[in-house]
């Protein structure tokens, strides 16, 4: 827990990062997120970690201001989940849910990087270029095959 950065929440409601000696607003940890920059947020006073509650506030900002993710029915139904005997299932569910798309994102992403980087010329070019080492290998193979039938049957020949 030591390398995580650490927030300060004061009464009056401000953030204050403490590996920056500032004071931050809701924006700034939302960069953070982005950022994958490891962080807890605690109460100044009591040292209780906040961290969910104020994540919990971005993604009430994010589903205000714009496109919003959840829709109210699937609001409604995490609701539901709470207090009932399927809490801990749910969550587990939803967490590998949101692991296995974010790991399926990211490997989208990556092969399409892939993609965009390789410029057509040069992928035909290494094509053309394996295509010939296996020519060059199956003449090879095929020549050392002759030679050995044609040396066997000028020694059985000479028997």
């Amino acid at each position: 827990m030591e390398d995580k950065r650490i927030i300060k929440k004061y009464p009056n409601r401000r953030l204050y990062d403490t590996q920056e000696s500032k004071y931050i607003t809701l924006e700034d940890i939302k960069k953070l997120v982005l950022a994958n920059e490891e962080f807890i947020v605690k109460d100044v006073k009591s040292e209780e970690d906040l961290t969910r509650t104020i994540l919990l506030q971005i993604i009430i900002e994010q589903e205000d201001d714009g496109e919003p993710l959840f829709s109210a029915q699937a609001l409604a139904h995490i609701i539901r989940f709470y207090g009932d005997s399927v809490q801990s299932v749910a969550g587990d569910y939803l967490q590998k849910s949101i692991d296995l798309f974010v790991s399926q994102q990211k490997q989208l992403q990556e092969q399409l990087q892939s993609a965009v980087s390789t410029n057509p010329l040069t992928a035909m070019a290494e094509l053309t270029e394996k295509n010939l080492e296996t020519w060059k290998s199956m003449q090879e193979s095929f020549f050392n095959a002759a030679m050995k039938s044609s040396t066997m049957g000028s020694e059985d020949k000479e028997k």
